[in-house]
């Protein structure tokens, strides 16, 4: 490293102060992992209406500005908090817009992180620090990096400032009607040119694929996926135009969190040189789901979201000759599509003993299906990064995925033959697929030598942020590079 970077890592959740999903988990770990290899880094986020001040030792403002929304201004007050000792984060307060029960999902949502990107622009200037890299996430900060090339162009304190933009999940893009384009500091017959095939809507993430001068996504299958009409979500052509700068960085997972040795929402901790007391924690789990108490039973956890593209069509499909043929049982944790909610529980109604729903979120059972499972089940359509598996393998659960983005970089199919791999995993997808790739784990269940080596292999592989942290410092170092190009 020659000097430290100052990267301001904007998100619209951060753990643990506001999660929704899998962004929260990134933005709450990757600025630690940087600072700790001696960057500054600081993170900039709403004020939501949940974040309890007390809880977070919330400090009093250190800035308050007006933020122009064309017609009209909007206060901001910036108060500080920290992630850890080393983050400092920036909380955006504004209670028109985030002092609100749910973090998205509002009517007006464009206008509130427009807002918000407004104010992450007016901040530094606000304190006084200047950052080398602005490093934004999905389309919430997507319209950032644009605004660094056009109005902010001229602005001699961002003259030097490099973008980083992270898409997390492309089916995310902050599409909303053109009447929105002014608001956005968009031009409209730019936009209209650059946007010929859909010229009556505003869609951000594709603002920030134009501009930013680097794009990155988090895994490298992924970054590879997302260049064809298949992945692409109609944005493929925009991410083919800038492949140059496009890159796959795999997301970690905080060893401190997931660790099985220390965890203490779990029966029993174990390590791979006790790796015997995993079996504690599965009869435990099948005590507390109400299932069989079986050791030799093959036990299949699944925790996530319940839509397609998480693959749940396809589970739906197999489940049956999976627990009835096959001989495994189930334990399903998630919330999501009403159908599959009814699905799902007429599953557990039909088999009682074998099949465990829990239609919920629940942190610390989660914690305990990860560590009483044998297997981990992730069949998705897409998936950019995915944690559950990389958690499953830091556990000793023997994940089974279908090949595809993060999960076709991380999980690598057994070969009896061979002895290598560290998870089954399949290419097609469809049901018949699926089922051939549980019943070969299972098979090989029955030998626990094998099953054994597959536990210690998962639980050796480093997944931690650590090593993505340093990738992404090179990323910064790269945007800046491109940034003195243009």
């Amino acid at each position: 490293m020659d000097k430290p970077l100052k990267v301001l890592f904007a998100s619209a959740e951060v753990a643990p102060f506001a999660k929704v999903g899998g962004l929260a988990d990134v933005a709450g770990a990757l600025p630690k992992a940087l600072a700790a290899l001696g960057h500054d880094v600081r993170v900039v986020m709403p004020k939501y209406k949940a974040i309890n001040e007390a809880r977070f030792d919330v400090g009093p403002p250190i800035a308050g500005f007006q933020v122009s929304m064309g017609p009209w201004e909007e206060p901001a007050q910036v108060k500080n908090a920290r992630i850890g000792q080393q983050v400092p984060v920036y909380l955006i307060e504004n209670k028109k817009y985030f002092d609100r029960d749910q973090v998205y999902g509002h009517p007006d949502d464009v206008e509130r992180f427009l807002f918000f990107c407004r104010a992450i622009m007016e901040t530094p200037k606000r304190i006084g620090w200047q950052p080398d890299i602005i490093h934004c996430n999905d389309w919430h900060t997507a319209i950032v990096p644009a605004w660094l090339h056009t109005t902010y162009h001229d602005d001699p304190f961002y003259a030097n400032c490099a973008s980083v933009f992270t898409i997390h999940n492309l089916a995310y893009q902050g599409v909303f009607g053109d009447q929105y384009l002014a608001l956005a500091g968009i031009d409209r017959e730019t936009y209209r040119a650059q946007h010929s095939d859909s010229p009556n809507t505003l869609n951000l993430m594709s603002e920030a694929i134009l501009y930013s001068d680097v794009i990155n996504t988090v895994s490298k299958t992924y970054a590879k996926e997302i260049l064809t009409p298949e992945y692409g979500e109609r944005l493929d052509g925009f991410l083919r135009r800038r492949s140059d700068r496009l890159y796959g960085i795999l997301n970690g997972i905080d060893y401190d969190v997931f660790d099985p040795a220390h965890d203490s929402h779990i029966p029993v901790n174990y390590s791979p040189s006790s790796i015997d007391r995993k079996i504690e924690n599965k009869v435990a789990l099948q005590r507390l789901a109400n299932l069989q108490v079986d050791p030799d039973a093959p036990l299949i956890g699944v925790i996530g979201r319940l839509a397609d593209q998480k693959g749940f069509d396809l589970i739906a499909a197999a489940i049956d000759p999976i627990i009835q043929d096959v001989g495994a049982q189930f334990v399903l944790l998630g919330t999501g599509e009403v159908e599959y909610h009814r699905v799902f529980q007429e599953l557990g109604t039909r088999y009682p003993s074998r099949a465990a729903i829990f239609l919920t979120f629940d942190a610390d059972l989660a914690q305990k299906i990860y560590a009483g499972a044998d297997m981990f089940l992730m069949p998705s359509r897409f998936e950019p990064c995915g944690l559950g598996q990389l958690i499953s393998l830091r556990y000793g659960t023997v994940p089974i995925v279908r090949s595809t983005g993060g999960l076709a970089d991380t999980v690598r199919d057994y070969d009896p033959r061979t002895g290598e791999g560290n998870g089954f995993s399949f290419d097609h997808y469809n049901r018949d697929a699926l089922l051939v790739a549980v019943t070969r784990a299972c098979e090989d269940f029955k030998h626990k030598d094998v099953w054994r080596n597959l536990m210690l292999r998962g639980m050796s592989e480093d997944y931690s942020w650590g090593a993505s942290a340093s990738k992404y410092a090179d990323l910064y170092e790269q945007a800046i590079s491109f940034h003195g190009q243009e």
